[in-house]
């Protein structure tokens, strides 16, 4: 398996991919919020799996800031999980006694998060009347 994490924000997108073996496949990597950063982050993630069906992305729920590549994360059938950033949060802690919180920590413990957590459900677009 592979897992991405992904730490959104308003302009960037802080990004880490790994294996389910812990081995670092992409050192965490920023990608611009548009379509051209989107796309270099599918060839990425694409290069470290051929198999869609072994590909995990998780990301945090931070309101419109995700939507966009939420959206092409979906389109492209990558099983993609939306977190509690809360959640998140109260994980990475879990992970370390330091009191140190980036954007690139937070990419990674995404990714770490996915790789150790079975009860997550994949995120499935049922409430689309909402959105229109």
């Amino acid at each position: 398996m592979v897992f991405v994490g992904i730490d959104v924000a308003k302009d960037k997108h802080d990004c880490f991919i790994m294996s389910s073996e812990g081995e670092v496949l992409g050192d965490v990597f920023t990608i611009p919020n548009n379509m051209d950063g989107f796309t270099r982050l599918l060839q990425r993630i694409q290069a470290c799996s051929a198999e869609q069906s072994k590909i995990k992305v998780g990301l945090e729920a931070t309101g419109h800031y995700s939507c966009n590549i939420l959206g092409f994360l979906l389109d492209n059938g990558l099983a993609t999980y939306v977190l509690n950033p809360l959640h998140t949060n109260l994980y990475r802690k879990s992970l370390s006694l330091r009191k140190t919180k980036t954007d690139r920590i937070d990419a990674r413990t995404i990714a770490t998060m996915l790789m150790s957590d079975v009860d997550l459900k994949p995120y499935t677009d049922t409430a689309y009347h909402n959105k229109e």
